[in-house]
C-alpha cells in the first residue's frame, strides 16, 4: 500500500470486462493511480475467478473465489455486484457512467447495445467518456460475432507458425506459448489506447469509442518475423529455442543446468571461439555467415558448442562468458526466478496485504511500471472479494440509501 502519488489520479474507470485480457487492461490503469470500479455478476462474478489451479486460502474458512487468473489481473479494483439485465442494474450503471472518465467491456458485439448500455447511448450521457470494447475479431468484419480465446488467436494470427521445434526434427511442429501472451498483450494494448484518448479528451475535451481485438494484437505481435515474410515473400522456419535475430543462440547445457547463450554478431561469435578454444570455427564454411549460424547450420554449431559447455558449471561459465562480453543467462525453473538476485533487487515479488486471506497477504507480480521516478504504477488494494465494495459505492458514491440497499440485494439486483 502506498501515497505516492499517481499518474492517474482523479479517473474512473467502470470495468465491465471478465476473464483476463481485458481486465488486464483495467489493472493497469488501477496500477497507475485510477479508481477503477468492477462491475461483476451477483452469485457468480467474473468469469475468471473459476480459472487456473490455484486459489488463495481464505481466513477462517472464508472462500475467496481468487483463482490465480483473476488474482494476477484484478489488483486496485474495487467490486460491486450488479444484474445489468434489469432495469435497477441499468440505472446504476448509468448514474456511476456519469461521473465516469472510462467504461471497458468485452461483451460479444451489439450485447449491451440490446440494455441501452453501448457507447452511442451513454455519450449522451457523458460525451467525455471513453468507451472501449475489447473483443476477439474487432467490432466490424464477417468473423465479428464469434467469440475468441487466447489459443485461438495464437493459431490464427501466426505465432503457432513461428513457435516449436523445426521441421526434420523430433517433436517437430507449431506449438502454443505457456503464458496467454495474446491475452496480456491486448491488455496492455487496451491501456494504452485509453491513455491515447484520455490525452485526446485534454486536447480537445470529448470521449470517443475504442474497438481493440484479440486478432488485431495477435498479427502485430509477431512483429520483425511477420515483417521479415512481407519483405521476402518467404515464411521464416520455426526455429525451436533459437535466436531470431542472429547466431549461434539457443539453450546449451552445462554440468549443473542450462544457459541460454546469443552470441548473434561476428564479433560476439569470434570471441566465442577464442573461448571455446577453437579458433577454427570463426572462419568454417559451416558457420562463416551470420545467416549460417542462424540458419543452415544452426543445429550442428549448436551442437558443437553444447559439448563444449558441458564441462563447466552454470556459475563458472556464465562468468566465463561475462569476462569476454558475450550474452548469456541461466534457465530458470519458476522457483528459481524468484531466488535471482536482480530479481530481487527490483522488488517483482510484491507482498500485499489481504483482509481475507488466510496468510494475512498475497504475493503479487509487481508492475513493470513501477520504476517511473514521479508517478510509478503502485499496488493499492488487493484483487477483491466478490462484491467487496457494493455499499462503499452506492452508499457513498452514488448516495443509496442502506434501505434501498438492501432492497437491491433481496431482489437480486446486486
Amino acid at each position: 500500500m502506498t501515497t505516492t502519488p499517481s499518474a492517474l489520479g482523479g479517473i474512473r474507470v467502470i470495468d465491465m470486462s471478465r476473464v483476463f485480457a481485458a481486465p488486464v487492461g483495467a489493472q493497469i490503469l488501477g496500477d497507475l493511480g485510477a479508481d477503477v470500479i468492477k462491475i461483476e455478476r451477483p452469485g457468480v462474478g467474473d468469469d475468471g475467478r473459476g480459472y487456473g489451479t490455484a486459489w488463495i486460502e481464505g481466513k477462517d474458512g472464508i472462500e475467496t473465489r481468487q483463482s490465480s487468473f483473476f488474482t494476477v489481473s484484478n489488483r486496485n479494483k474495487r467490486s460491486i455486484t450488479l444484474n445489468h439485465a434489469k432495469p435497477e442494474g441499468q440505472e446504476i450503471i448509468r448514474a456511476l457512467v456519469k461521473s465516469a472518465d472510462v467504461l471497458i467491456e468485452n461483451y460479444k458485439v451489439g450485447d449491451l447495445g440490446r440494455f441501452g448500455l453501448d457507447y452511442e447511448s451513454l455519450k449522451q450521457l457523458n460525451p467525455r467518456l471513453i468507451y472501449c470494447s475489447v473483443t476477439g475479431y474487432g467490432q466490424t468484419g464477417p468473423m465479428a460475432a464469434l467469440p475468441g480465446y487466447d489459443g485461438l488467436f495464437q493459431a490464427t494470427g501466426g505465432m503457432m507458425a513461428v513457435t516449436g521445434i523445426p521441421d526434420g526434427q523430433p517433436g517437430a511442429g507449431p506449438l502454443k506459448a505457456g503464458p496467454s501472451l495474446v491475452d496480456f498483450i491486448t491488455g496492455h494494448n487496451t491501456a494504452l489506447a485509453i491513455m491515447g484518448a484520455l490525452m485526446h479528451r485534454h486536447n480537445s475535451g470529448l470521449g470517443q469509442f475504442i474497438d481493440i481485438a484479440l486478432l488485431d494484437t495477435s498479427v502485430a505481435m509477431i512483429s520483425h518475423i511477420m515483417q521479415d515474410y512481407l519483405i521476402s515473400g518467404f515464411p521464416p522456419p520455426r526455429l525451436g529455442n533459437g535466436g531470431n535475430g542472429g547466431g549461434p543462440a539457443d539453450l546449451i547445457h552445462c554440468r549443473d543446468g542450462i544457459v541460454y547463450l546469443t552470441a548473434g554478431t561476428d564479433e560476439h561469435y569470434r570471441r566465442l571461439t577464442v573461448l571455446m578454444e577453437q579458433p577454427e570455427l570463426f572462419t568454417d564454411p559451416r558457420f562463416d555467415s551470420n545467416f549460417k549460424r542462424a540458419r543452415s547450420g544452426q543445429a550442428e554449431l549448436i551442437a558443437i558448442i553444447d559439448a563444449w559447455s558441458r564441462g563447466f558449471t552454470v556459475a563458472k561459465l556464465l562468468a566465463m562468458f561475462d569476462e569476454v562480453g558475450i550474452p548469456a543467462a541461466k534457465y530458470n525453473t519458476l522457483p528459481e526466478v524468484w531466488e535471482e538476485p536482480q530479481v530481487q533487487y527490483r522488488k517483482l515479488r510484491a507482498t500485499t496485504p489481504h483482509p481475507h486471506a488466510a496468510a494475512g497477504s498475497v504475493d503479487l507480480i509487481a508492475s513493470p511500471l513501477a520504476q517511473m521516478s514521479a508517478s510509478p504504477a503502485t499496488i493499492r488494494r488487493p484483487p477483491p472479494m466478490l462484491g467487496e465494495h457494493n455499499r462503499e459505492v452506492l452508499h457513498d458514491l452514488l448516495g443509496y440509501s442502506d434501505e434501498r440497499i438492501a432492497d437491491l440485494q433481496e431482489r437480486g439486483i446486486i
